[in-house]
């Protein structure tokens, strides 16, 4: 493989382009849903531009940051890995000093954002910050790793109610909590595409953890975030009817995930996980014209 300091700027600018995964948006996407269901909801369906805009950048700037950083602590398993074994790092075409730069770049970038959203949105986004950079270190020291991007990627839902001046309220956690449940679920399926892998490199995962009841507790997690949301929406009278159709169209969509992955299948079980981008879009369109 081509090493660091031969390759052209246009051949390193494509490898930063593949470790933001600018290629993939799933994750972005996974992120964004949840952020604009709370905004939504936090400005009764009117977020402003001069909010929504900086929020949607952020978004998009912290999952990137997370891409970069995910790969720096992955670079030496990454390699033995099927499906990660091509990314810039693993390949040796960029240097792990450049990806910790890339990393810095992209949460200044993001940090910028904060000047055009309250200074309690400031404060709340420390807490992003620090779940996004632990991340991809405790799959070495828990089997509990998806919890914590659990945790990050809900935390656009706190920032979005303090970006529209609410209080972190019921409604607030409930949303947070749910999403968290909704992601460990759909990151758990991503996790049994590399739970052979995973095995053999020590890393950890819920995948592992979870063993033969897997695919179980994934279907029990989906009916909590069900629930927990379908709870903040009835706290702000969102639940009927759109709201409700909405969480009947995803309860059903859990139901064709299940059939798609009751074998373990890997490739059927990443399958679900990207398909889980609608499901944030089902939800958001049932508080959309709930709102309204």
């Amino acid at each position: 493989m081509t090493a660091a300091h031969q390759i052209t700027w246009r051949e390193r600018l494509e490898a930063y382009y593949y470790l933001c995964r600018f290629d993939k948006p799933i994750g972005t996407e996974l992120v964004f849903w949840p952020t604009m269901w709370a905004l939504w909801i936090a400005s009764a369906g009117t977020p402003s531009f001069s909010i929504l805009i900086p929020m949607i950048l952020g978004t998009i700037f912290m999952r990137a940051a997370g891409c970069a950083i995910n790969d720096f602590a992955d670079r030496k398993v990454d390699g033995a890995v099927e499906r990660t074994k091509n990314r810039p790092l693993a390949t040796g075409i960029i240097s792990s000093k450049e990806a910790v730069y890339v990393f810095l770049f992209l949460v200044a970038a993001s940090a910028s954002m904060l000047f055009f959203l309250p200074i309690e949105t400031f404060y709340c986004s420390f807490g992003a910050l620090f779940l996004a950079f632990i991340y991809p270190f405790m799959k070495r020291y828990t089997h509990l790793p998806q919890v914590v991007l659990g945790m990050a990627f809900s935390w656009g839902i706190p920032m979005s109610f303090t970006a529209m001046g609410k209080p972190l309220d019921w409604t607030c956690w409930l949303l947070y909590f749910g999403n968290l449940a909704w992601t460990v679920a759909y990151d758990t399926q991503y996790a049994i595409t590399d739970r052979e892998y995973d095995l053999k490199i020590g890393v950890k995962s819920t995948a592992i953890l979870f063993g033969k009841y897997d695919i179980e507790i994934i279907s029990l997690l989906q009916a909590v975030s069900i629930l927990l949301i379908g709870g903040a929406l009835y706290l702000e009278n969102l639940l009927m009817p759109f709201g409700f159709l909405a969480l009947l169209a995803v309860a059903a969509d859990f139901i064709y995930q299940w059939t798609k992955t009751k074998d373990r299948d890997p490739q059927r079980c990443f399958w679900a996980f990207r398909h889980n981008r609608w499901v944030g879009l089902i939800i958001f369109i049932g508080i959309f014209f709930a709102v309204l």
